[in-house]
Parts: structure tokens; sequence; C-alpha cells
């Protein structure tokens, strides 16, 4: 989805102009169209005058940040040593089979994006992958394709409710964990632009 220019221009203005708040501005572009639309990066970097290189070493920096669209549920794999030893490949190749898509690619029905990461901090529920807010563990063919299930499931039943569906609705963690609130964001956007700038300029 992209903002329209009205749309767009409030988000924007609901911040100063200055770079600190970088960060803050690309997670609710994120949030609303569900990945950062390459348009909506340039008239961020204009209003809050930071160099295009630098918006875009931002963007591209944070694995949580998508320049592509991505589906309602995010599902992360883990395949760090724990995981990868006790089977992260059976868990991707049983979703590559059921979701029809490769590592980094979004199902044909728009639902699931599937992404690998190199550690969920969940070893002892290895092999593990999270979606959203939830952890499952000690994965096998069975417990994916239970779960994938589930959470077309889900979706079907609050569509069918009349259920407003956000369909970007997805869990974005930026380092450990950054909280969506403008406050937090914006210090770790001031930190984070203080040190592009200084990697970039």
């Amino acid at each position: 989805m992209i903002l329209s220019p009205e749309r767009l221009t409030g988000l924007l203005e609901s911040y100063p102009p200055e770079k600190q708040h970088t960060l803050a501005v690309f997670q609710d572009i994120q949030k609303l169209c569900g990945y950062l639309p390459k348009e909506h990066i340039v008239e961020a970097s204009r209003y809050l005058g930071v160099p295009l290189a630098q918006a875009y070493a931002m963007a591209t920096f944070y694995h949580a940040f998508s320049l592509t669209p991505r589906g309602r549920y995010v599902i992360k794999v883990c395949d760090g040593t724990a995981c990868h030893l006790r089977g992260s490949r059976v868990v991707l190749e049983t979703l590559r089979r059921l979701l029809q898509v490769d590592l980094g690619g979004t199902d044909p029905e728009g639902l699931f994006t599937v992404e690998g990461v190199a550690c969920l901090g969940a070893c002892a529920l290895a092999p593990v992958m999270q979606i959203g807010d939830e952890y499952f563990g000690h994965l096998d063919e069975g417990k994916v394709a239970a779960i994938i299930a589930d959470f077309r499931q889900r979706d079907a039943a609050e569509r069918a409710a009349g259920v407003e569906v956000d369909e970007n609705d997805n869990n974005y963690m930026i380092g450990s964990e950054i909280t969506s609130t403008n406050e937090t964001a914006t210090v770790a956007g001031k930190f984070i632009s203080d040190l592009i700038t200084g990697v970039f300029s």
C-alpha cells in the first residue's frame, strides 16, 4: 500500500523536521504500508533534512525494515547453531512447500512472508520460529503444517466475522527490542542517525 500524498504529509508533519526522528518515521511508514516504499523514503529524507544515502543506509541496515511488500504474518525462522543442528532446514523446506515461497519471499496470497534470522534467543526450543509475538518450538514438519493451517483459519475467521484486518499487522523488532512509541524510537533514531552520519559523512 502506498500512502496518499496528504496522509504521508500528515505523518511526516507529526514529527519535527529533524534527522533524529528518521527511525520513528520509518517505523510509522512501515506500520501503515507493510514496507518502506522508495518514494516515501525520498519524501521523508527531504522533510527530515537527511541525505538520501543516509536514509537508505538506515532503511537497509535493519532487517526489520523491508523495501518490498511483506505478508500480514512475517515468519522468522531461527537458523542459529542449536536450531540448525536440530532441524531448521526441515522447517524451511516445509514452509517452502506449504507456502510456495523461497526464503525472503511472500506467498501468492500475500498472507505469509518467510525470513531467516541468525538467532531468536530461544535455543531451548530449537528448532524455533516466530510469528508476530508468538514463538513456536520443537518444530517438525507436522507442527509447522498445523501452525500454518491455524494462522490461515484465524485470518479467514476474522475476515468472515467482518473484523477489520490490518494487512500490515507485523511485529517489527529492531535490535533486541524497540517499541513503537515515538519517544523510544526518537531516542534510538537519534543514536542511529548520529552513527550513520559518522559512517557516511
